[in-house]
């Protein structure tokens, strides 16, 4: 290895602080001087405000730079490999580092797109070409590998707030697979389903960050750089117009660029607020807090023979919780949706919902009290899916729910494994009772009779089945049922145990990155394109009903003029609110400390900390050291780097020399030739 490498890989105290300031420059208060459009976004190079921005990707050759990458990865990878062997040092100098320094270009926004499309369909085709498997799922690592690292040097290399919206534009600015292919390739393959609704050229486009939600990249979406654009599309402080496969009310007459966003600047009811995921996710919290409210105080005062206010309040406001759950499933399709931590127990909820208002309206209209209880009772199974969907609101990373939810996943498929599997004893058991001449065909057990003998042995609770076994047949009664509590209570349960044991382990081992992948996942979801999901609960079903039709009968602008003055109108509090605490909340000072708590004021005339045994250690931080001190630290720090540096090269000269002992300097030389040539 030669010393160029290994000065390179010294990272000096000074590259150090420089990326902190980086960082705080990104986390502080935007300048006076920064220009902005009336909506508060801050426009780049003072360009002038534009209504709906141009695609600014446009003419990046994203058809070419995907098969570009495909070919290289097929190239360099033979073998199948793991992740933890494709980190290694050897693997990354010899094949990660040589393709991450030919694809880097920082003109080029879409290449870590293009890369995580790469992955999607290695892992496709490791599905359906079995000899191949193990193989492509190492090229699928392999691409996830790298554009991770390449993420990581976009931001090593773009410093400061531009570096921010930089990365901004690599993971929420949206491509097509078929962008600058050519015109025969383009009629003959690409899909015509994003032609339902016009969006002025951003038709088709899907995102960095959405493809490794759906890739499950959980490794590429926990990096440090992609955290960050994370946050600060969490945050509101990044902001961008996103795309969606439908919109149940579309309002396309605006489109802003991915942009940075000054709360002092931007009007004090900003509707475009209420998309930022931070804000909608205490909003849904708030939501469906008093959907649960309205349901107790249903189920408390229930009354079949007519319909109480609260069923109506209860009702009515479901009916809009559940058209808002629609549309998110509408917005970026069943795939994303699904990924979401809670998103089974609301499709579970809407599934209860949908049964009960059936039930109940047939039961009202044909005047038969009987379907009315039995509408409440349908409802009623719904409280153990509500109580813990809050739970999951509240504690969104706590590792027991998030393994909760991938556990029911694999005990759902197990089970209904068993129970195909099991049909078979419950035929024969019941071909045996038929056929045996002793019991009558009238007396002999029904299917359901004979499923809940077998459920009992199944967990356990009772033995009735095996008494009753003779009565099928003498001999093979007795010996199905035994074999069947064999298989189901010993063998089942065994099985079921270790493979919920080995979900738990994995998720566990990783625990880090399962937090920061559904963190993405609930960033990615929160930002919302559709008009409906500025009207709460249950003025969006009124917006469905009036805007809906208006949408045809008013041009773009009156159309988009309609819909803003009645967001504004109806969410004016919340909307006030969220602008007064941003405006002081959303950047940092310049003075204020990124971490730890606040100063103490001076005003203050009494602190709990000063009588603390552990006080003096926040203390410290409070206030900034002296220049002086602040100069002979920097001194020092220069001084301890050039001598870091002298002995890095005087190492790399020993160890390159032939005289170096036991063959060390000629096996570095070999390895060093092959990593130029």
């Amino acid at each position: 290895m030669n010393p160029r490498m290994l000065n390179a890989s010294h990272r000096s105290l000074s590259d150090a602080l420089r990326a902190v300031r980086s960082r705080e420059e990104q986390e502080t208060l935007l300048g006076d001087e920064e220009q902005a459009d009336p909506d508060g976004c801050l426009r780049p190079n003072g360009r002038p405000a534009q209504v709906f921005v141009p695609n600014p990707h446009a003419e990046l050759p994203v058809y070419t730079t995907i098969h570009r990458i495909r070919r290289v990865v097929l190239a360099s990878i033979d073998d199948p490999y793991t992740m933890d062997q494709l980190k290694e040092p050897r693997m990354n100098i010899l094949i990660v580092k040589p393709l991450v320094d030919r694809l880097y270009d920082p003109d080029d926004v879409s290449i870590i797109y293009c890369l995580l499309v790469n992955r999607v369909q290695f892992l496709r085709e490791q599905s359906f070409q079995a000899h191949h498997q193990t193989v492509n799922v190492t090229r699928a690592n392999l691409c996830e590998l790298i554009a991770m690292k390449m993420l990581r040097r976009y931001d090593e290399d773009n410093e400061g707030r531009p570096g921010l919206l930089i990365l901004s534009n690599i993971l929420v600015a949206g491509f097509e697979p078929f962008q600058k292919a050519p015109q025969a390739v383009c009629e003959a393959n690409r899909h015509t389903l994003w032609a339902m609704q016009k969006r002025g050229g951003y038709e088709g486009k899907l995102t960095s960050l959405e493809i490794a939600i759906i890739s499950e990249s959980k490794m590429f979406l926990s990096s440090s750089a992609c955290q960050k654009v994370v946050d600060a599309v969490y945050r509101g402080r990044v902001v961008y117009t996103p795309t969606s496969f439908i919109d149940i009310i579309p309002d396309h007459y605006k489109h802003k660029n991915i942009s940075l966003y000054d709360p002092r600047k931007a009007p004090l009811l900003n509707q475009y607020r209420l998309i930022v995921p931070r804000t909608r996710n205490i909003v849904e919290v708030c939501q469906f807090f008093l959907l649960l409210v309205l349901y107790c105080l249903c189920m408390a005062n229930r009354d079949h023979t007519q319909f109480t206010a609260y069923e109506i309040c209860f009702t009515v406001y479901a009916g809009g919780w559940v058209l808002d759950e629609f549309a998110s499933m509408l917005e970026h399709g069943w795939h994303v949706h699904t990924q979401n931590l809670w998103s089974f127990l609301d499709i579970t909820f809407v599934i209860i919902y949908s049964c009960y208002l059936v039930v109940r309206f047939h039961g009202w209209i044909v005047d038969n009290l009987e379907e009315g209880r039995q509408a409440l009772d349908v409802l009623s199974i719904a409280a153990p899916i509500l109580l813990p969907r809050l739970a999951f609101n509240l504690m969104p990373e706590n590792m027991l729910f998030i393994s909760l939810r991938a556990m029911m996943a694999d005990f759902t498929a197990l089970t209904l494994i068993a129970v195909w599997c099991f049909g078979g004893f419950l035929l024969a058991m019941k071909w045996l009772s038929i056929g045996n001449k002793d019991v009558d065909f009238e007396n002999s057990p029904d299917p359901i009779t004979i499923s809940k003998w077998m459920l009992w042995i199944w967990f356990g609770l009772d033995g009735t089945g095996i008494q009753e076994a003779p009565s099928f047949h003498v001999v093979l009664g007795p010996c199905l049922m035994v074999a069947y509590a064999f298989l189901g209570n010993t063998l089942f349960l065994t099985v079921l145990v270790s493979i919920l044991s080995n979900t738990f382990s994995k998720i566990a081992a990783d625990a880090t990155a399962e937090i920061q992948f559904r963190r993405a996942v609930l960033t990615f979801e929160g930002v919302k394109s559709d008009a409906i999901f500025a009207y709460r609960p249950p003025f969006n079903i009124l917006a469905l009903l009036i805007l809906l039709p208006l949408k045809f009968c008013l041009t773009p602008r009156w159309f988009h003029k309609v819909n803003i003055t009645a967001v504004r109108v109806l969410n004016a509090p919340l909307l006030a609110a969220i602008t007064l605490y941003e405006r002081r909340s959303l950047w940092k000072n310049s003075k204020q400390k990124p971490m730890g708590p606040a100063k103490r004021s001076r005003f203050s005339f009494f602190d709990f900390s000063t009588f603390s045994v552990h006080g003096d250690i926040q203390a410290v931080f409070d206030e900034d050291p002296p220049q002086s001190l602040i100069d002979k630290i920097e001194e020092e720090d220069e001084l301890e780097d050039a001598i870091l540096e002298n002995s890095f090269a005087a190492q790399a000269q020993r160890e390159m020399s032939p005289a170096s002992g036991n063959g060390m300097g000629r096996r570095r030389r070999r390895f060093s030739s092959v990593w130029q040539g």
